[in-house]
């Protein structure tokens, strides 16, 4: 028998928190998601299909095999997770050089083949899209989570380095995707493509009109993004004739969010749980 992962009955509903402060210890055995996404990778740890932590390293796809396998590993340490504990893996990618390498990296450390979400893999979804195989990974991922967790037919809202909206209906299929510039994305073109503005923290101000640079630059992306939501839920709700739940992710989703008329869920991480399940259609089959 493998040395164990340790973690408290309690430590699942608390991300990230070190097992060594818990003095009531049962045995687990963890399945990592990873989600490589163009501005950060985020990594995570499934302990009975509830998280034992979540991770973030920014993207690099100049490094290699060896060093994601060191900065994965030295994730897991901080964690306190025993690498023979790892039971298989799950990898979703929208950065195609990194995705062999962070594969590659896995296979290194943990000694399990990881499943990579693509052709060829079951999701349980129906993509209704011109060309299928030109749906991003994340965008399966989030959209499997969200009709196997909530009452389709659901309204996912990813919000990463682009914003993506995105419709399963009730009978599980994909419908389709609006693509939107992202937060950070239209900051960085706003500050960068003007002699004169600066670069801002993402703080809502009190007044949509402002009354000095800063408050206005965060007028316009705050209130104007969290307003083009409400926009975009209304076209897509008379385009679909549904009324459907609506589910938010993504690291920027909380500074929009709070701000949007209509009713949304947040789920930080939607695209890690639909890898979970993903993982758990596959492995089966993989394993005949």
């Amino acid at each position: 028998m493998t040395n164990a992962v340790f973690c408290d009955k309690m430590e699942l509903s608390c991300i990230g928190m070190p097992s060594s402060i818990i003095s009531e210890r049962v045995r687990f055995i963890m399945i990592l998601t990873i989600d490589i996404g163009n501005t950060n990778i985020v990594i995570g740890g499934f302990i009975d299909d509830k998280p034992a932590f979540i991770s973030r390293i920014s993207t690099n796809a100049r490094k290699t095999d060896s060093e994601y396998a060191t900065k994965i590993k030295s994730i897991l340490n901080l964690y306190e997770v025993d690498k023979n504990e790892i039971l298989g893996a799950a990898i979703s990618s929208v950065v195609p050089p990194l995705t062999q390498t962070v594969a590659n990296a896995v296979r290194m450390v943990y000694k399990v083949e990881p499943i990579v979400v693509g052709p060829g893999i079951k999701t349980g979804i129906n993509l209704l899209a011109d060309n299928p195989a030109q749906v991003g990974a994340d965008l399966i991922c989030a959209c499997v989570a969200a009709y196997n967790l909530y009452t389709p037919p659901v309204l996912v809202i990813d919000m990463g380095t682009a914003t993506k909206l995105m419709l399963i209906d009730g009978d599980g299929c994909f419908t389709g995707v609006s693509i939107i510039p992202g937060v950070e994305l239209s900051l960085k073109a706003l500050a960068g493509g003007t002699a004169q503005l600066p670069q801002i923290s993402l703080v809502a101000p009190e007044r949509v009109l402002g009354r000095n640079t800063v408050d206005c630059m965060r007028s316009g992306i705050i209130y104007g993004n969290a307003a083009m939501l409400d926009g975009m839920i209304d076209r897509i709700r008379e385009e679909a004739d549904c009324d459907p739940v609506v589910v938010a992710t993504g690291g920027l989703s909380g500074s929009i969010v709070p701000y949007c008329r209509h009713e949304i869920i947040s789920d930080d991480i939607l695209i890690l749980e639909g890898l979970l399940l993903i993982y758990k259609k596959n492995i089966n089959k993989k394993h005949k």
